[in-house]
């Protein structure tokens, strides 16, 4: 296996500019809102311009050099946590928290007389300003991603399928800012073109040359036995010339940075993941925040409870809650409750239709049996809210796993079966990330994702982007 012959105007370095660009209005919106804040602080606490009042002036000015420091100290900057992960907000709000401190002990050492209404504005409101043009910002960042701009160019290096799996997903998800420009497969001697419309480059003793000539600025290697500790240490040296960024997927895929830690034993560095918490104070902490949550979402939303009913019962005959048998935590069956969503003769006219999907999931577009009510309503999962009394129960959670059948769990592997370890959830990763919309192994995948990699802040990160997943429509059927 060879490089592929390209022309010489074609073998041009492409480095991230993108990336300088776009850190460099991170630290502007920064400086911004560090204005922002100072001048609302001093606003809102002194409300004129008076001797006593010109030093706090003078500190809302340097304000914004103070906070571009203290997030530069903590590596809120780094290119590596643009547009992808909580890292970079983690980092941003434990900045803040930080200067906080900081001001709060410097000011008691040094005995300086600071208005505590001045701090008290200043630093929270700065705080919550950056995080929230960040968040703006990385909305921008995604839009562009998905026109293919602002991306790393990537060359994956691994075998053939594991590569092209690579490929599938970061072409699925162009958020993460990564496009395969270029593939190295091993050195055996069979002869392949391209790996799912990606052109093949060369052999993994090729892939120093392959990056220059593609352009690329990132290298992945995935996991195979040919490139062990030994030869990534020398693939390392090599790109170390062009300044090309390494990236090593590990074997165990699918889990999350927080239950992977880097443990040196004996100069070399080994991979410890800590088992998933399915039980203990934090699992308690979670079924506390789905009951209170729930128990103010259903005296909030029971205004629109009554409309919704009122139109289900109106537009068809038949009641307006639909029950049916679900399989929850341990594989124990509960009753789940939800808005009608079709005609009272839905379950004798299934045999009658042929699934759309794969897998055991029976899904089928533009159902004959659906309302037309129960259409709007399953578009914007305002059929799933009365589950909010599932999980007031305890028979479900806020965020988990899909909620399955009895039947459909008889047909599951044993692999599957591991999602009856947590409560099922009224969303999830499966809700946010295409819904219907997704093939049964990457729902599987989705599902197994979230319950391995379980945290309070995952449940509200996926809470959050259930309201835009709800509001668009999309893969509701």
């Amino acid at each position: 296996m060879t490089v592929v012959d390209r022309p010489k105007t074609a073998i041009k370095r492409m480095g991230p500019g993108w990336a300088a660009r776009y850190r460099a209005t991170v630290i502007v919106s920064d400086v911004l809102c560090a204005l922002l804040a100072g001048g609302l602080a001093v606003v809102v606490r002194f409300g004129e311009v008076t001797p006593y009042v010109e030093p706090y002036a003078v500190l809302s000015g340097a304000l914004p050099v103070l906070w571009v420091v203290v997030v530069g100290l903590s590596r809120a900057y780094e290119p590596r946590f643009a547009g992808v992960g909580s890292e970079e907000f983690r980092r941003v709000a434990r900045a803040g928290v930080m200067l906080t401190a900081a001001v709060a002990v410097g000011s008691y050492v040094t005995k300086i007389d600071l208005a505590r209404g001045y701090v008290i504005i200043a630093l929270p409101v700065m705080t919550v300003l950056t995080l929230l043009a960040r968040y703006a910002l990385r909305r921008r960042l995604h839009r562009k991603r998905t026109k293919l701009q602002c991306m790393r160019r990537v060359v994956a290096v691994g075998h053939k399928e594991s590569v092209a799996d690579l490929i599938r997903l970061v072409q699925k998800e162009r958020y993460h800012g990564m496009h395969i420009v270029g593939a190295c497969l091993p050195d055996d001697g069979a002869s392949v073109e391209e790996v799912a419309g990606v052109p093949v480059l060369g052999g993994f003793s090729d892939v120093p040359l392959a990056v220059d000539q593609i352009g690329a600025d990132t290298v992945a290697v995935l996991a195979c036995p040919e490139l062990d500790g030994s030869a990534l240490r020398r693939l390392a040296w090599r790109l170390e010339r062009s300044r090309t960024d390494l990236v090593v997927a590990p074997a165990l895929m699918e889990v999350a940075g927080p239950r992977t830690t880097i443990r040196p034993v004996a100069g070399m560095p080994l991979l410890h993941v800590e088992h998933p918490e399915l039980a203990g104070g934090r699992r308690l902490v979670k079924n506390v925040f789905d009951r209170v949550v729930a128990g103010l979402g259903l005296v909030l939303v029971s205004p629109l409870f009554l409309a919704v009913a009122v139109a289900v019962k109106t537009t068809s005959p038949g009641p307006a809650f639909f029950r049916q048998t679900r399989v929850g935590k341990d594989g124990a069956t509960f009753t789940i409750v939800k808005f009608r969503t079709m005609g009272v003769d839905a379950e004798s006219r299934k045999v009658e239709l042929v699934s759309d999907a794969d897998g055991v999931l029976f899904k089928v577009r533009n159902d004959p049996r659906v309302t037309r009510v129960g259409a709007f309503l399953r578009r914007h999962s305002l059929d799933e809210l009365p589950q909010l009394v599932n999980v007031v129960k305890g028979d479900m959670s806020l965020v988990g796993p899909r909620p399955p059948l009895p039947q459909e769990v008889a047909r599951y592997g044993d692999d599957v079966r591991r999602k009856l370890l947590v409560r099922p959830g009224m969303t999830g990763l499966w809700q946010v990330s295409g819904r219907s919309d997704l093939s049964w192994e990457e729902a599987v995948r989705l599902d197994l994702r979230y319950m391995e990699n379980w945290s309070l802040t995952l449940d509200l990160q996926i809470m959050w982007k259930t309201w835009s997943a709800v509001a668009r429509g999309s893969g509701a059927y």
